[in-house]
């Protein structure tokens, strides 16, 4: 029963997407790598992340993210903390390489991860310190929920199939050009495929909520992780 219901969650998911990507002539499309290598007998790690994000599915560069930090995890592995720092290149669509503009990014951050039967959940608060070329020093609050249910296993190993959703609410620390302090809201659901225990695929689709638009971006991510 629970693995038929999890399937009619994801078709349903699914099925409510497909018309937006229809009839959506904005969808990009977001190719990302998620690392994470955890030092051995040791409660430190250091996470790695890298995202090519497309205006259109590939060819036109929206965004270029690079992302690093060093985190600490408790002992049950219920919580993490990060200290880090990411980079970001951003392109105005159909624009040359001139009008890119550049921002470099500190964050903190905490993750809770609870268990319910099957049911994966990770709560994700984060703080941003941002500096953007030629604009004023900004920050922004994001909170974040993951959900990830394996199908046709009961836990996150190898060859489990699994339905991936989130949520994640984007709050500007201040107003920018008196605009408001809601920056934007993002809604992904995806099927992921674990390839051994610690190599993750998902493949998916998301909706970008801004105040005045929206936009779809499909996404194809690797999560990996591994020990040094």
């Amino acid at each position: 029963m629970i693995k038929k219901s999890v399937f009619l969650i994801l078709i349903s998911l699914f099925g409510a997407c497909l018309p937006g990507i229809a009839q959506n002539q904005e969808t990009g499309a977001w190719y990302i790598y998620f690392g994470n290598a955890r030092f051995r007998n040791s409660p430190l790690s250091i996470h790695a992340e890298a995202q090519y994000r497309n205006h259109n599915i590939i060819g036109d560069l929206e965004q270029l993210l690079l992302r690093t930090g060093l985190q600490y995890n408790l002992k049950d592995n219920l919580a993490t903390f990060t200290a880090g720092y990411g980079f970001v290149r951003s392109e105005p669509e159909g624009s040359d390489n001139r009008s890119a503009t550049t921002e470099n990014r500190i964050y903190q951050e905490a993750l809770l991860r609870q268990g319910i039967g099957r049911v994966r959940l990770i709560h994700r608060f984060r703080y941003e310190q941002r500096f953007i070329a030629d604009q004023d020093f900004r920050t922004r609050y994001r909170y974040a929920l993951f959900i990830n249910i394996p199908v046709n296993q009961k836990n996150m190993t190898k060859k489990a199939w699994y339905v991936a959703l989130y949520n994640e609410v984007f709050i500007n620390g201040q107003k920018i050009n008196n605009g408001p302090v809601f920056d934007r809201d993002r809604v992904y659901a995806a099927l992921g495929y674990m390839i051994s225990d610690k190599l993750g695929l998902q493949a998916g689709y998301m909706s970008q909520i801004l105040e005045t638009k929206s936009k779809g971006q499909l996404q194809l991510s690797l999560h990996h992780n591994f020990r040094l």
